[in-house]
This record gives structure tokens, C-alpha cells and sequence, in this order.
């Protein structure tokens, strides 16, 4: 299958609303796409450093804040 799209005429909400739908149609088969490997082990390494209190939580607040901060 060939599908061609003019992307240089699309608007940004137009292109947005494309991926939205393509993802939508791929997620409806979760087991289609299997997670690499590396998903699993970034988990289990997040899920430690909370369990060893390592972890910072911040509000998105916050982080706007920080962000903001940062680059000023």
C-alpha cells in the first residue's frame, strides 16, 4: 500500500490529528507492538529509587517554575 500525504500542505493541528488516529488504530492491539526491552528495565530502575526514597515528585507547578527558572 502506498499512501501518499501532503505533508507541506498540512497544518500542524491537521498533522497532529493524522498521528492521533494512525496511534489510535495501533493501540487497539497492544500485543502487535510489544515493548523493547529497555521499557522494562527503566521501569524496574524507577520503581527501585522509589522504593529506596530516591525518587523527587514535584507538582507540575513546580516544575513549570523550575523550567522557567532555567531558562531566563
Amino acid at each position: 500500500m502506498n499512501i501518499t500525504l501532503k505533508l507541506d500542505q498540512m497544518s500542524i493541528s491537521e498533522k497532529l490529528a493524522v498521528m492521533e488516529q494512525i496511534w489510535d488504530d495501533i493501540s487497539r492491539d497492544p500485543k502487535s507492538f510489544p515493548s523493547p526491552d529497555w521499557h522494562q528495565r527503566t521501569l524496574e530502575t524507577r520503581e527501585k529509587r522509589i522504593s529506596e526514597g530516591k525518587s523527587i515528585f514535584r507538582s507540575l507547578e513546580e516544575t513549570k517554575n523550575r523550567i522557567r527558572d532555567q531558562i531566563e
